[in-house]
C-alpha cells in the first residue's frame, strides 16, 4: 500500500468541506481559495477546484457573480446559498462526530505483545 496515495485520498475526502468553509466567510475568488488551501497543505490545482465548484453550484450550494477587474478579465466570486449554509452546518456536525470517534479510537494505547 502506498502512503502518499492514502494521504491524497484523505485530503480529497475533506476538500469539499474546507472549500465550503472558505466560501462561508464571504465572497471569494477561486485563486484565493487555492492559495489558502495550499498554505494549509491541502494541495489543490485548478483542475480539481473548478469541477468541484461547478458541482457545488449545480447542487445549489454555491452561487457566483462576475466582477470586473482593473487588471484583467472579469473574475468569478463565489458565495454560499442558504441551502449551502444548511449543508455546511450538517457537514460540520458530521466532522465533529468524526473527530470525536477518531480520537476515541486513536488515543488508546496499543497492547504490547
Amino acid at each position: 500500500m502506498n502512503l502518499e496515495n492514502t494521504q491524497i485520498q484523505m485530503r480529497k475526502g475533506i476538500l469539499e468541506y474546507c472549500i465550503l468553509h472558505i466560501i462561508a466567510r464571504g465572497e471569494v475568488y477561486a485563486s484565493d481559495m487555492i492559495d489558502e488551501l495550499t498554505s494549509a497543505k491541502m494541495i489543490v490545482v485548478e483542475g480539481t477546484l473548478y469541477p468541484l465548484l461547478t458541482r457545488l453550484k449545480n447542487a445549489g450550494l454555491v452561487e457566483y457573480k462576475w466582477v470586473e477587474s482593473k487588471s484583467g478579465p472579469p473574475r468569478k466570486y463565489y458565495t454560499l446559498t442558504d441551502e449551502g449554509r444548511l449543508f455546511l452546518y450538517g457537514l460540520t456536525e458530521t466532522w465533529n462526530e468524526l473527530i470525536h470517534s477518531t480520537s476515541m479510537i486513536t488515543s488508546k494505547t496499543p497492547i504490547k505483545a
